[in-house]
């Protein structure tokens, strides 16, 4: 059997990820010959979050996930804009970090309040807050370590592997949800385990550039 590469796994998700995003190009193309801003189209996703919680919150977890996926197809389509019309910029990679961040902590908050006014076990907001808590950390530490000047490319539960989870959940009702929520909680803290790893392995003083796992 031929061996596979320890990076190969990134190498594939990263291959999906592009795949995903070419499906969205003809919008992308539309939006550009209107001449849409992207930073336009990054507080319309932030907004579809917001709505989401919204409806979440109201008792209805299937809308809150309609609502939720709007939010995440702005978030490729703003990346996407400002590639089509070359205006990415340091400013614009800050405000898409940052509004993922306010979207995922504004989703994660209606769940918890959904959960208990439906008389959830206590563990399940537990699990709730954890898969929040370990999720900003995912993307904390990779931002710590890259602000270090090391590439991180490692990590088991990116944001858009969480996203498509927790959608798929809300679509699918409480129990999907709950369980989705939970595999979220356990991925996300496995990813922040896998971070710190590597943080180590390339910030230590014998540490070169060939030791950092790359896609």
């Amino acid at each position: 059997m031929t061996p596979v590469p320890a990076g190969s796994r990134y190498v594939n998700k990263r291959s999906v990820k592009d795949r995903s995003r070419r499906i969205l190009d003809p919008v992308v193309s539309l939006l550009f010959s209107l001449g849409v801003p992207p930073l336009l189209v990054s507080f319309i996703g932030l907004a579809a979050a917001i709505a989401g919680t919204w409806v979440i919150v109201r008792g209805s977890l299937f809308w809150g996930g309609i609502w939720t996926l709007f939010s995440g197809i702005c978030d490729v389509l703003d990346g996407g804009l400002a590639r089509r019309a070359g205006r990415e910029t340091k400013f614009g990679a800050f405000i898409d970090s940052t509004f993922d961040r306010v979207s995922e902590f504004f989703v994660y908050g209606g769940l918890l309040v959904y959960f208990a006014d439906h008389g959830h076990p206590r563990v399940l907001l537990v699990v709730v807050w954890v898969a929040m808590g370990a999720s900003f950390l995912v993307s904390y530490a990779r931002a710590r370590i890259e602000g270090l000047g090391s590439s991180c490319t490692v990590g088991l539960l990116e944001r858009p592997e969480r996203f498509v989870l927790l959608v798929i959940g809300l679509l699918a009702g409480p129990r999907a949800t709950a369980l989705a929520v939970a595999i979220i909680a356990l991925g996300a803290v496995y990813t922040v385990v896998e971070r710190i790893c590597h943080a180590y392995r390339v910030t230590r003083p014998q540490a070169g550039p060939g030791d950092e796992r790359r896609e």
